[in-house]
């Protein structure tokens, strides 16, 4: 088991920051691919963005790609999500995942999940 325990959110105005942070315990954080992704009120969760185990190579959604950036601090057991230049369509609930490989996370297909932090993006 990996528990996963997201912190970071909060209520922001339009073309400001936040930055998510997902603790890992349990099982070796540094052999699972790690990602974020979110859900909005009425609409199915949707990925975000995902880090190899590496700590390199990342994938972003379009929707998010040149604001957002994902980090991973093995040492630390934890993975991070700096987004820059929110809009009000990024307002969901935003979870921390883990998955067995990198393909698999940005597919959405992860193995334990975090409960999930609220973030707000007032217009």
């Amino acid at each position: 088991q990996v528990q996963l325990v997201e912190s970071g959110g909060g209520l922001v105005q339009a073309g400001e920051s936040l930055r998510l942070s997902c603790a890992a315990s349990g099982r070796t954080f540094s052999n699972y691919a790690m990602g974020w992704f979110r859900q909005a009120p009425g609409k199915e969760r949707e990925f975000v963005a995902a880090i190899h185990w590496n700590g390199v190579t990342t994938y972003y959604a379009d929707s998010v790609k040149g604001r957002f950036t994902i980090s991973r601090d093995n040492a630390k057991n934890t993975v991070s999500l700096q987004m820059n230049s929110l809009k009000p369509e990024d307002t969901a609930v935003y979870y921390c995942a883990a998955g067995r490989t990198f393909i698999a996370t940005t597919r959405g297909e992860i193995d334990f999940w975090g409960q999930g932090t609220q973030v707000t993006v007032s217009s």
